[in-house]
């Protein structure tokens, strides 16, 4: 089928990107292997390092960041778009898109974030505050004893849910008889914090529902706290905004293996989509690549011989000397600023294609762990390209 963009990789910039398009009136189609990586994240949106201020950390980030490629309007407008989106669908996101704020982790310490989903509003505690904690018995990656260590004041019940993953008791907190025995449980334990802390596991589809009865059955505030990946928050995220998608018109191909491409001149036709008998053709004027970095499987490395794994775009590798003989749990590994060069308008250097755009963290000094900048970044970048891709096609 002809489409006017067709977008590769499903993370958070391929997703804004089609959404973006849709809404203007455009044929989007998007091509994914599998879930992305942000299906498993915190569900958080981190914009930009440490600091008090987003913006003023951006101002220090390398003149090659791709966020210097859009500016600080062009970031905050399609930030904003993000809210906007989550807004409409019912899942807000809340928080401050200028401003970084810290939210509390499974081990008691603070995450810095800018913007969190609501399960998640009331998760920056003050130092010395007083919260409960609701924890699950055997849960796994959750360690309300490093809360309690760090925050004296904070006491700790445990509740049997019958299973221990986070996965399998958020899938029981969908169900409503389940939801009525937790909560009738919560009011035997005569908690006399008004905050409490749970595991991010209050639901997958029905979150907000369980929250307000929650909230309306006990008169406490329940707050999410982020466990480590498989992420329930990066689930609803991942699954909100690809809901977004499809209401938009855009359309979906699935675990969808990429053989084959075929070109004229400098312009991409096609892709190939490998399948049982006869492969599938997507055909479009412009390709949006968003496809993510090496745990993504956009980039591979092997023998220090760095690969894009669709077209076979040149990779900007940021060293010469054996990558694997270097500390690769030290934040700033030279392996982070590996990725695609691309120019001002979100085409790729010296590729020689005219109509392929690049977005998400397979940019070149993107560095998504050191400048703390991941899905703010996939955001800013994944609306930018679709902007270019879509002045090209018109």
């Amino acid at each position: 089928m002809k489409y006017d963009i067709a977008v590769i990789g499903s993370g958070m910039s391929g997703l804004m990107a089609s959404i973006y398009l849709a809404e203007k009136g455009l044929n989007i189609a998007v091509v994914s292997k599998g879930d992305p990586i942000c299906s498993v994240s915190s569900g958080c949106i981190d914009i930009a390092g440490t600091g008090e201020k987003t913006m003023e950390s951006i101002d220090i980030f390398p003149l090659e960041h791709p966020y210097n490629k859009i500016g600080e309007k062009g970031i905050t407008d399609s930030l904003q778009y993000f809210l906007d989106l989550m807004k409409e669908q019912g899942f807000n996101y809340l928080g401050d898109i200028g401003k970084n704020r810290n939210i509390l982790t499974p081990i008691g310490k603070y995450r810095t974030t800018s913007l969190v989903p609501f399960t998640m509003e009331h998760a920056d505690i003050e130092p010395g505050e007083s919260f409960h904690i609701i924890s699950f018995k055997d849960i796994k990656d959750f360690f309300p004893s490093y809360i309690t260590g760090i925050f004296s004041n904070t006491g700790v019940s445990v509740f049997d849910a019958g299973t221990y993953t986070t996965m399998g008791i958020a899938a029981k907190m969908d169900n409503e008889d389940f939801l009525e025995s937790f909560s009738k449980w919560i009011k035997l334990q005569n908690i006399e914090q008004k905050k409490i802390g749970i595991p991010a596991i209050l639901g997958i589809t029905k979150t907000r529902k369980i929250i307000n009865y929650l909230e309306t059955e006990t008169g406490k505030i329940f707050f999410e706290i982020p466990t480590l990946p498989p992420s329930i928050p990066g689930l609803r995220l991942y699954r909100n905004i690809k809901s977004i998608a499809e209401k938009k018109g855009v359309s979906f191909y699935n675990t969808a293996d990429i053989t084959d491409f075929k070109k004229e001149n400098d312009t991409i036709i096609n892709i190939t989509i490998k399948k049982p008998g006869r492969p599938d053709y997507v055909n479009a004027d412009a390709f949006i690549l968003a496809t993510g970095s090496f745990v993504s499987g956009g980039l591979f490395l092997d023998k220090n011989i760095f690969k894009e794994t669709v077209f076979n775009l040149p990779v900007y590798s940021p060293v010469d000397k054996e990558l694997f003989n270097m500390d690769f749990f030290k934040l700033g590994h030279p392996l982070e600023k590996s990725g695609i060069l691309i120019d001002e308008n979100f085409k790729v250097l010296k590729s020689g294609y005219n109509n392929l755009f690049i977005a998400g963290s397979i940019l070149a000094h993107s560095e998504t762990m050191k400048y703390q900048c991941g899905h703010g970044m996939a955001i800013a970048t994944g609306i930018a390209a679709a902007k270019h891709a879509e002045e090209h096609i018109k």
